[in-house]
């Protein structure tokens, strides 16, 4: 089954990270579609061969616990996540979740450091914003966002990172752990009624009217992102890709079409390029009753940016 229409999106060399364990068996109660994983792997399959992947290695539990609580840390890898935790994240954190969320942290981890080599690279999960030092959130368990940017400068690899997050909800859990930081900038532009109600203090807050469409939402992005990264001039962009601001996701108030979408990618990716700063992408959210559909949103976004990167 053809997925995407491939004639009319360039081909270019992709490069992405999967590991089997993406795909969790789904917890016994939960609305989340753990499937999403598995579908956007085959969609991005579906266009041809010109994509690389990459296998990634589980997070070392250091690094988690560098910027995670260390009782928080080993509720999860233990598989004993209190239940009002739980509760916050929206499904049991069962011992293949926990295993799932140590692979997806090393995941975007591993785009960031292909991300270096080539250019861009891709994380075929990942983005799990709403996460806070004490507890997961909103579907998310460890901020894969925050351990690995906290990482990658720990590590020497670069100095300076800016974590621009496009999801239609605020990057609160990633603005929290970072808040504070001179290396790290944190910038959130989402639907400002959406979850969550608390919004935390990125270093950049861009709240979004419901509603707000393709012109309107690339005119914005365009009013603030080259003078952001002028002035912070960051060595590395750590990209939250969400699709949720479709205009047919379910979980998502603001009404991009596919094109905007498109426009969207190849915007940050083209403003990044201007100034020779490698991107790493995370998927973020993306929900709908079709999950194939999301899925395809998902795939698009990722090939879409490796043919805007293709293009130098």
């Amino acid at each position: 089954m053809s997925f995407l229409p491939a004639l009319l999106y360039p081909v270019a060399m992709l490069h992405i990270v999967h590991h089997s364990d993406y795909v969790a068996p789904p917890p016994a109660r939960g609305g989340f579609a753990f499937d999403k994983y598995r579908l956007v792997m085959d969609a991005v399959k579906a266009v041809g061969d010109d994509h690389t992947i990459y296998a990634p290695h589980a997070m070392e539990r250091i690094w988690l616990e560098a910027v995670h609580d260390p009782d928080y840390v080993n509720q999860v890898l233990s598989s004993s996540v209190p239940a009002e935790k739980e509760r916050r994240i929206g499904f049991p954190v069962s011992a293949d979740i926990a295993q799932r969320v140590r692979f997806t942290s090393g995941g975007t981890w591993l785009a960031a450091k292909l991300a270096l080599e080539h250019g861009y690279a891709a994380n075929s999960a990942g983005g799990s914003h709403h996460a806070l030092a004490d507890t997961g959130a909103g579907y998310c368990v460890f901020n894969d966002l925050a351990v690995s940017a906290n990482r990658l400068i720990a590590e020497g690899d670069v100095g300076r990172i800016l974590i621009l997050d496009l999801d239609v909800h605020q990057g609160d859990g990633t603005a929290s752990l970072l808040a504070g930081r001179s290396d790290i900038m944190t910038v959130s532009v989402h639907a400002e009624k959406n979850f969550p109600v608390r919004k935390a203090r990125s270093t950049v807050d861009i709240g979004l009217d419901d509603g707000t469409d393709d012109a309107q939402y690339l005119k914005i992005l365009s009013e603030h992102l080259p003078s952001i990264l002028d002035d912070f001039a960051p060595d590395l962009l750590l990209y939250q890709a969400g699709v949720d601001p479709h205009v047919d996701d379910r979980l998502g108030r603001l009404a991009l079409t596919d094109e905007g979408i498109d426009a969207r990618e190849r915007y940050v990716i083209r403003q990044a390029r201007n100034q020779n700063i490698p991107v790493a992408s995370a998927l973020g959210g993306g929900y709908g009753h079709d999950h194939m559909a999301v899925a395809k949103r998902h795939a698009l976004s990722m090939l879409v940016m490796a043919d805007e990167n293709s293009r130098g």
